[in-house]
């Protein structure tokens, strides 16, 4: 089991730099988890692929539809004071902190790209990039 951030769940739907290594991720471990938070953002990231026009409505509906699948029954609740506590330890905003809360509650690396958290959780977070390339299959 791993968290996710939302930008690792956008790359497996959204096409970027970083999309095969959140493919190879998800052979890797497809246990993904993370907070209730990520349909919020997803919903965000695909509101600007709306406004930009880069995807339709329709396609919008249908990638927001395949990630909830993806998800179901991966979604958590976080504790809010722990998540202030990060705040108050970090120069993380309380969005990304609730990811490193999640990873912390179930004891599991919290998955992403963003270098803030990367530098400010060295010890919980690894690297999208890194994962993908050194993490062995489980199956």
């Amino acid at each position: 089991m791993i968290v996710v951030d939302t930008n690792v769940i956008c790359y497996l739907y959204m096409e970027s730099a970083h999309s095969r290594h959140a493919e190879q991720a998800l052979l890797k471990e497809p246990d993904w988890v993370a907070p209730l938070l990520w349909r919020s953002e997803f919903r965000n990231v695909l509101a600007q692929y709306i406004r930009k026009h880069l995807l339709s409505l329709t396609e919008s509906r249908q990638i927001m539809n395949e990630a909830l699948h993806l998800m179901e029954g991966q979604e958590y609740e976080v504790d809010s004071q722990q998540v202030l506590s990060l705040v108050a330890a970090s120069n993380c905003s309380a969005y990304d902190c609730e990811f490193v809360a999640l990873a912390e509650q179930l004891g599991v690396v919290l998955i992403t790209v963003d270098k803030q958290l990367l530098d400010n959780f060295p010890d919980i977070t690894a690297s999208l990039t890194t994962f993908a390339a050194v993490q062995g299959p489980k199956h």
